[in-house]
């Protein structure tokens, strides 16, 4: 072994890595990345969650609590007409938590009856659920609790006990606040976009590498037929593996069972469509199959980072919450929860299924165009 040897394939590499200047583009970009979405972007805090709340009494007392909560900054109130609409709101993903207020609250309050506050939170993503929770002991606090008295001019000062309300939780929809509820759908979501990602984004460009794609340009085969051929062997295995690894969620870890399969299947179906549509989109720009390697990494850490699969979206900072939702994988992760765990309406989830669709159909076209003036 001669060091002038390894000396001298080290230098071939590197002018090889020179003449690639996208490949040098994402291995500078990708660390960059990486430190801003850790440095700015990744909460684990979230701020303004929203909170559907009935206040039947609209008293001072009543007043004092919704005033602590929203005052605290951490949760953003807004109300609704019945307790029934506070779960289908938290259930339609439109609020995460909830509070309800009876009309009797102020009267049991001053007849030292300790009335129940009832505080509602969505159990779906557990660390959420805790710093829900948290948060909202701000209704237990000294001040609060120091102003909830009355006075009456013709009789002694009436103090109210040292607990004058109790606060019931109530965790919906995953009231065991299993963790692997949370990850797993996701996980699922992942592994495709992984398959999907890698392995057709490696499809075409591995013909150009070859230099074979020209010999299938001059078969009989239309370009199309050449892309379906390519794709469709994918499309395959991606759905097995979605079924495969929701499978053994269902038989390991007891995923709840889903509201409907066939709302399944069409996210399954779409779901994976869009990703074999992307890696497709990938492997026609790229120029070598460590250009399509490195862009699916590129997409899958961000879109792992910044979904709502790990953090969750209210944590997420303002001015970097738009990416999210240019990200179809935030999309997929909040309809398979939602219908794994929540049983949510599909009527609320239609606009999710739309936007995947667009998703889809903005890669095909893109890849279209690029195939076309690239091949």
């Amino acid at each position: 072994m001669k060091l002038r040897h390894i000396i001298a394939i080290s230098k071939k590499e590197l002018t090889q890595l020179k003449r690639d200047p996208r490949l040098i583009a994402l291995i500078v970009m990708m660390p960059i990345l990486m430190l801003l979405l850790f440095g700015f972007a990744l909460k684990l805090e979230p701020k303004n969650v929203k909170m559907a709340y009935v206040d039947n009494d609209k008293s001072y007392f009543s007043n004092l609590i919704k005033t602590s909560l929203w005052s605290d900054g951490y949760f953003q109130l807004y109300e609704v007409n019945s307790k029934a609409k506070i779960i289908e709101e938290i259930r339609a993903n439109k609020a995460s938590a909830g509070l309800y207020i009876s009309k009797d609250f102020s009267r049991e309050l001053t007849d030292n009856a300790q009335p129940t506050v009832e505080f509602f939170v969505d159990g779906t993503m557990p660390s959420l659920t805790t710093a829900m929770k948290s948060n909202s002991d701000a209704i237990n606090n000294s001040g609060v609790m120091g102003s909830m008295y009355f006075l009456d001019e013709d009789a002694e000062n009436v103090i109210i006990a040292d607990d004058p309300f109790i606060k019931e939780t109530t965790v919906l929809f995953n009231p065991d606040e299993k963790e692997t509820w949370f990850f797993l759908p996701g996980v699922i979501g992942v592994l495709i976009m992984q398959i999907a990602l890698i392995l057709t984004g490696t499809s075409i460009v591995r013909e150009k590498e070859k230099h074979t794609l020209e010999q299938i340009l001059v078969s009989p085969l239309s370009k199309i037929e050449l892309v379906l051929g390519k794709i469709l062997p994918y499309i395959v295995i991606s759905l097995i593996d979605f079924y495969f690894i929701l499978g053994l969620g269902w038989l390991i870890f007891e995923l709840p069972d889903v509201s409907s399969h066939l709302y399944l299947f069409a996210l399954a179906l779409i779901y994976v469509s869009v990703m074999i549509s992307l890696g497709l989109l990938i492997s026609i720009i790229s120029q070598t199959q460590q250009q399509a390697m490195f862009i699916a990494i590129f997409i899958i850490i961000p879109s792992i980072l910044l979904s709502g699969f790990i953090f969750p979206l209210e944590a997420i900072p303002e001015y970097i919450r738009p990416v999210s939702y240019i990200i179809p994988f935030t999309y997929f992760t909040e309809i398979i929860r939602s219908l794994l765990i929540k049983q949510t309406n599909i009527i609320d989830l239609l606009p999710h299924f739309a936007v995947l669709i667009g998703f889809c159909m903005l890669f095909i076209g893109l890849s279209i165009q690029k195939f076309k003036s690239n091949i």
